[in-house]
């Protein structure tokens, strides 16, 4: 997976680390500065070994448990045994609505559901720290 400032491309964050373990919150560090993007560009790469009809993930930002954003995002059609890339656009909060690095860092959970139609696949947990 790769953050990049949507503006100009630059890649901002990059890990290979597998996020699909259920049972584990996961761990990010990403750069203050994404806090000051525009919108930013989330490229996922990922596979499946079935078909799937209706890919698409919802995903919440959870600030100290609280859900502060709700964000969902469609793929459609998966093919068989195949490896996928899926770029997202997310555009951030007006300014004022914004929160520091130093509040939120260590605080937001991002949890991601990933579903086949109605059909929960997977669920994922990464907790982000901003350096």
């Amino acid at each position: 997976m790769n953050l990049r400032d949507a503006d100009n491309g630059k890649i901002l964050w990059q890990g290979n680390d597998d996020i699909s373990s259920p049972e584990v919150i996961h761990e990010a560090r990403v750069p203050k500065k994404i806090l000051q993007c525009r919108a930013v560009s989330r490229e996922i790469n990922f596979s499946s070994v079935e078909q799937m009809d209706k890919f698409r993930l919802e995903q919440k930002v959870l600030f100290k448990g609280r859900c502060l954003e709700e964000w969902f995002f469609e793929f459609g059609f998966v093919i068989p045994r195949s490896t996928n890339t899926w770029q997202s656009l997310i555009e951030a909060a007006p300014e004022s609505q914004m929160m520091p690095a130093n509040v939120l860092n260590g605080n937001v959970v991002i949890e991601t559901k990933f579903y086949d139609d109605q059909l929960l696949v997977s669920t994922s947990k990464v907790r982000l720290y901003y350096v």
